[in-house]
This record gives C-alpha cells, sequence and structure tokens, in this order.
C-alpha cells in the first residue's frame, strides 16, 4: 500500500496536480477539469477516479483514492480504441490510494480510465490523451 500511494504521490507531483484537491461529491459522479488533456478525473459518491497519460515513458496511470464508505472488491482498468485492459482485483478500504499502470507503445492514442466493483458496476473518467498529441 506505501508503495501504490508513493507511485501515486509521484505521478501527481510530475504533472503538478493533487489528487486532493477534488471533494468527492455526494451522489453520482462527475467529471472533474484538470487543465490538462492528460489527466482527467471523475468524483465519485466514496473517491475519486482519474486517468493520467504519461509520455516519458509513455504509459497510463489509473488512480483511484477512496474517500469514504466501506471497503470495495474492485478492478483498475482503461479502454483505448473500444478495447478495455483491467488490472487484477483488489480490496480498496477507506483512505486507500490504488494504482495500475500500463506502458503502451501508441503514440497520440485517447484513452480512458475504469472502475470495476464488484457489486455496482463500471465507472470512468472522461477521455485523456497523451501529451503533446
Amino acid at each position: 500500500m506505501i508503495r501504490r500511494a508513493s507511485l501515486a504521490a509521484a505521478a501527481c507531483a510530475a504533472i503538478g496536480f493533487s489528487l486532493l484537491t477534488v471533494p468527492a461529491h455526494a451522489a453520482g459522479t462527475q467529471a472533474v477539469a484538470s487543465g490538462s488533456d492528460h489527466v482527467k478525473c471523475t468524483s465519485m459518491s466514496n473517491g475519486q477516479l482519474c486517468i493520467v497519460m504519461n509520455s516519458r515513458p509513455q504509459s497510463i496511470d489509473i488512480i483511484y483514492t477512496k474517500k469514504s464508505g466501506s471497503d470495495i472488491k474492485a478492478q483498475l482498468g482503461y479502454r483505448m480504441n473500444g478495447s478495455s485492459s483491467y488490472a487484477g482485483l483488489e480490496t480498496i478500504s477507506k483512505g486507500d490510494r490504488a494504482t495500475q499502470t500500463w506502458n503502451m507503445s501508441w503514440p497520440c492514442k485517447s484513452a480512458v480510465g475504469l472502475i470495476k466493483v464488484q457489486g455496482q458496476g463500471t465507472f470512468e473518467t472522461p477521455s485523456a490523451t497523451f501529451p503533446g498529441c
């Protein structure tokens, strides 16, 4: 868990963005402006889901910060070109920050971040693009 938090903090610091600056909303999801096409977030009832498109090395980070509520079992993932990829199922508790990274070799593509929560469905971020595209 410490490694995940460190990776998420490093990713946010590298792009000048803090996951803690956007409050979670009581119900539904809402797109959050990040000031950049390569970082997009969605506030959810109990947390925040973000996608970060990195150029060096070219990769996608999916970050979920759970701010309230009971434990969930979920998979982080992304969708690009109509195809989705997911990491393994994990338990995420209040106060946790779950992070997954996928290395890419496709320049100038867009993707959405995904979280598939058992018993609740799949939630997504707005579409993000790699920097410089």
